[in-house]
């Protein structure tokens, strides 16, 4: 029986797929890839934007169009958060949300051992979040094909940003404890993964819960021996104090790359937003973890075109990302979610003009990211290598990533996926740095 997963979204999404493929692998599934034919085909979907919500319908029917037999199970983000509007998707199979995805595995033998004997309606099985309020257990031994790995520490979010409809489809903060964090780091380990990545809907909440904080599951994982490096995913920057990053710096392991989520940089718009910070206190905590860390890298999210944004803020958003000096940054144009506050604000910027703000932001980030990397010229960086860059003149290309996420090629004879070496950066070309081994 082949089965296949197709995962849109986050780092969380990637894990939660992960997790499933290898409970179905190890009942005796074979995983295949999504543009090969399946008979089970299972959509982890993310609804952060329409746009996403779009593609998940997209891909369901062109699944259904490469195998009309197959079946089709939609869970994720998107059910979680729009049932009504999931189950007008005919053609999936199966509707299931966030909570309680190990239940996939016998929903689908369920549905398989069904279909033998009588044609079945759709099944939905959505939990209300506030259902359970514990961590669901899940985890990964592997990664295939990959150096790095990620666990999913955290679940939930409680901040309540006036456009994000993440609360309703993920719930209330959640936390993994810290022996199966560790448990799963080891299991990781002894499969040859030397980064761990730690990941989660919210997770600079990490461990409000189980009256812990992120840097404890920092600390733990990097005292397990075969691991090399500790990185974060994406960060809320207030819950990071001057103790926590002070700690970080003092962990060889960590990587110093900082995804601290932005969002707007002006403090009207913030509000409106209803994060929880102002730009002064974000530049301040950016000062302290480069008063702290050499040659840390700050990545960050950026929204145009919210609710209200007049071109006088939008131009104190520019002025600021060129204070911060943004090693990367991902731009991406507001979009109304149903149910969130922002969706029933007034003024709301014509697509036009958001289109517009996204060109002007993309434009000054890869000037920026440009800078950033010529920056690194002439240092001396460890590279986890990992995958071989396919070249058709150069056939010895082989690219990796610094401890600060600087994506880094260089020429080898030998094969040295899954290795880390030290570089030397000799040069930059569009977005990477051309270095030599020492």
């Amino acid at each position: 029986m082949k089965i296949s997963f197709f995962t849109l979204g986050c780092k969380v999404n990637q894990y939660e797929s992960q997790a499933l493929s290898q409970m179905f692998e190890n009942n005796g599934f074979e995983i295949v890839d999504c543009d090969n034919k399946a008979d089970v085909y299972i959509i982890n979907s993310c609804t952060v934007t329409a746009t996403g919500d779009k593609k998940t319908r997209q891909i369901i029917h062109r699944l259904k169009q490469k195998n009309k037999d197959a079946m089709i199970v939609l869970t994720g983000c998107f059910p979680q958060a729009f049932p009504e509007r999931a189950s007008k998707i005919l053609e999936a199979d199966i509707i299931t949300g966030n909570k309680n995805k190990n239940k996939i595995f016998d929903l689908v033998l369920e549905r398989l051992e069904q279909t033998k004997t009588q044609n079945l309606a759709q099944k939905k099985y959505i939990l209300p979040n506030d259902q359970d309020k514990t961590f669901e257990k899940m985890s990964v031994s592997k990664f295939r094909d990959k150096t790095r790995a990620f666990i999913k520490i955290q679940d939930g979010c409680n901040r309540f940003c006036s456009y994000c409809v993440i609360p309703k489809a993920r719930g209330r903060v959640r936390s993994k404890l810290l022996e199966d964090i560790k448990l799963e780091a080891t299991s990781l380990a002894n499969n040859n993964h030397q980064e761990i990545v730690l990941t989660g809907i919210n997770l600079s909440s990490y461990g409000q819960d189980i009256n812990l904080r992120l840097i404890d599951a920092v600390e733990a994982v990097s005292k397990i021996e075969n691991i090399k490096r500790v990185r974060l995913s994406s960060l809320e920057p207030e819950l990071l104090t001057l103790e926590d990053i002070k700690k970080l710096s003092q962990i060889k392991k960590f990587c110093p790359q900082f995804h601290l989520c932005l969002q707007s940089g002006c403090d009207e718009t913030l509000t409106r937003m209803n994060r929880h910070y102002s730009t002064e206190e974000y530049f301040n905590i950016i000062k302290i973890i480069r008063d702290n860390f050499d040659n840390a890298s700050i990545t960050t999210d950026l929204m145009v075109g919210f609710p209200g944004e007049t071109e006088r803020e939008f131009e104190k958003t520019c002025e600021f990302i060129k204070k911060v000096k943004f090693s990367r940054i991902h731009v991406f144009a507001y979009s109304k979610r149903d149910g969130t506050r922002a969706a029933l604000m007034k003024d709301q910027i014509p697509k036009n003009i958001k289109h517009e703000r996204s060109l002007k932001i993309i434009k000054i980030a890869t000037q920026l990211q440009q800078e950033f990397l010529k920056s690194q010229i002439n240092k001396n960086l460890e590279v986890l290598f990992e995958t071989h860059v396919d070249n058709n003149n150069l056939k010895n290309l082989y690219q990796g990533y610094s401890k600060n996420y600087t994506r880094v090629v260089v020429d080898s004879e030998k094969n040295i996926c899954g290795q880390i070496k030290k570089i030397k950066i000799i040069d930059t070309k569009d977005d990477y740095c051309k270095g030599i081994i020492i």
